[in-house]
């Protein structure tokens, strides 16, 4: 078997052998053709590529477990998450932010402003990074500070295009700060050269841009992100030229490198797939727009979900017409075929068959999803027990701690807040699990709730103490007595809090029964 670095590896050679020089070759239906069939199987090899970054990523956590919290592990590893995972990317950001360890908290500050608008926390970005005086960034710090501008100013406007006014005004300000990135990168660079090409191509100097960014292309690896990004800017700058190939040919070029170096925030995938809808090549499309789709997901980054859920219904509408077809002309051709009815019939039998079969998977789905739920219920039980056994442990150290025994429990009562600490932990893991099967449960809850009634998380919160009571409702968990032990409240405190929700619905007197009724989304 080979290895997912073999793979790159093969995938890499054959993208070098199809790369032309734009300069000199005119690239055309069969270029086209080869550098998307070159795409299609580097998608099919994905989860090679997945497993190849995780394994750096795993040699750097494993390092940092090693050797403790320092700037520079704490750094690479946020950047390998980042595109690839962002909300792992964001934990290690404010690892760094929090811990007394590291020293330099303003690179974390930087990359936090660039990846919260990809979670469409626009304006926090800016008021972090706004945060920043200019004139306090040191010199050997200038160059990421106006790199963070732009990328995240870029972002914004992206992500605005509904409000051409203030995209137009995000983008401005991120034409600013690459102006002056271009001050602080070496001359010569690849990212100087990229940064000047994408700076002429905003600035609507395409001819200079096009020289410039053909360069990149040339010079970098067929798994480079610059290389990525800089062919991107060659399609739009083909499509502006009417060069539809080219405007092809890029798109998958960037698509390809994205697919190589396992980035899943990518914008070209697709714009590729939303394009060769409108050339007729609905397949390839609808492939596309899923495994972007897929991978917004993955990766932890809304807006691009937005983007890819706008575009499928159109193509799914598509496919599923296209399919109807094939369908009416099967069905014509049997009509007409009347001499075959005893295959037609034996069509029938096959198609009923898998039609039973279909109604027994479904069943065995809900079936499924029902035993996922008891088995949650279980492990809140465990989780339940063990913490009043923790509480009870806690107890009679103390008592043996008065009785004059300190020797032999010292080690067992010198954390004097452990029982809170495992508490946060299990809140933590459970407000994951509960919404990675229930995604919109906030937004559900908020909406059997009365408008001047909404409940607000905190920054940094997934769940409160109100939506925990309702979760383990939802997860059949009704006992007002069972939900104080998980919680570590009173019993009375868990019905102040029960009552006090409720008085805040639209419709008190079923507003339980309303939460019961939220579906999973898994």
């Amino acid at each position: 078997m080979m290895s997912g670095r073999a793979y790159s590896i093969i995938i890499a050679l054959i993208v070098s052998l199809l790369r032309l020089d734009a300069a000199n070759i005119e690239i055309g239906k069969p270029e086209v053709d080869a550098i998307l069939v070159s795409l299609d199987d580097s998608l099919a090899l994905s989860g090679h590529h997945i497993n190849a970054r995780q394994a750096e990523i795993d040699l750097l956590t494993d390092s940092l477990r090693r050797n403790g919290l320092s700037d520079s592990l704490l750094l690479r590893i946020a950047d390998r998450y980042t595109s690839f995972n962002n909300d792992s990317a964001m934990h290690y950001i404010r690892l760094g932010l929090e811990s007394d360890a590291v020293s330099r908290k303003l690179p974390f500050r930087l990359r936090q402003s660039m990846l919260l608008p990809l979670s469409g926390f626009m304006a926090t970005a800016i008021d972090i990074f706004s945060s920043i005086p200019e004139d306090s960034v040191p010199a050997d710090m200038k160059s990421d500070y106006y790199d963070a501008g732009r990328q995240m100013y870029s972002y914004i406007s992206a992500f605005s295009a509904r409000d051409p006014e203030y995209s137009g005004r995000m983008f401005r300000r991120a034409l600013e700060y690459q102006e002056n990135l271009l001050k602080y990168l070496p001359a010569g660079s690849k990212e100087y050269k990229f940064n000047l090409g994408e700076y002429y191509f905003y600035q609507g100097e395409r001819g200079k841009a096009r020289a410039i960014l053909e360069e990149v292309v040339r010079e970098l690896p067929a798994d480079s992100n610059l290389r990525a990004r800089a062919a991107h800017h060659l399609s739009a700058i083909a499509s502006s030229a009417g060069d539809a190939d080219g405007y092809t040919y890029y798109l998958a070029m960037s698509a390809l490198a994205d697919a190589a170096t396992a980035t899943r925030e990518v914008a070209s995938l697709q714009e590729l797939g939303n394009h060769l809808y409108s050339l007729g090549d609905v397949n390839r499309a609808y492939d596309y727009l899923n495994r972007a789709l897929a991978n917004a997901v993955e990766c932890g980054a809304p807006m691009r979900m937005i983007e890819s859920v706008n575009s499928l219904p159109i193509i799914e509408r598509a496919k599923t017409e296209q399919i109807n077809d094939k369908q009416r002309t099967i069905f014509t051709i049997m009509a007409v075929m009347a001499l075959l009815v005893v295959g037609l019939v034996i069509m029938i039998f096959l198609l009923r068959r898998e039609m039973r079969n279909m109604q027994r998977l479904q069943e065995k789905l809900r079936a499924a999803n029902t035993t996922k739920e008891v088995y949650i219920s279980q492990f809140l039980n465990l989780c339940s027990i063990y913490m009043d056994k923790l509480n009870q442990f806690c107890k009679i150290a103390n008592r043996k701690i008065a009785a004059g025994k300190v020797d032999e429990l010292f080690r067992l009562t010198k954390s004097g807040k452990f029982i809170e600490e495992q508490s946060a932990e299990f809140y933590q893991t459970f407000d994951n699990a509960f919404l990675h099967l229930y995604p919109d449960f906030v937004s559900k809850v908020n909406a059997l709730l009365r408008p001047d009634a909404q409940i607000e998380l905190r920054e940094g919160e997934k769940l409160n103490t109100d939506l925990r009571i309702l979760a383990f409702m939802r997860l059949g968990i009704e006992e007002s007595s069972r939900i104080a032990q998980v919680l570590n409240y009173s019993l009375n405190t868990i019905y102040a809090y029960r009552n006090r929700t409720k008085g805040r619905a639209i419709n008190r007197d079923t507003f339980e029964q309303d939460v019961m009724k939220i579906p999973s989304d898994i």
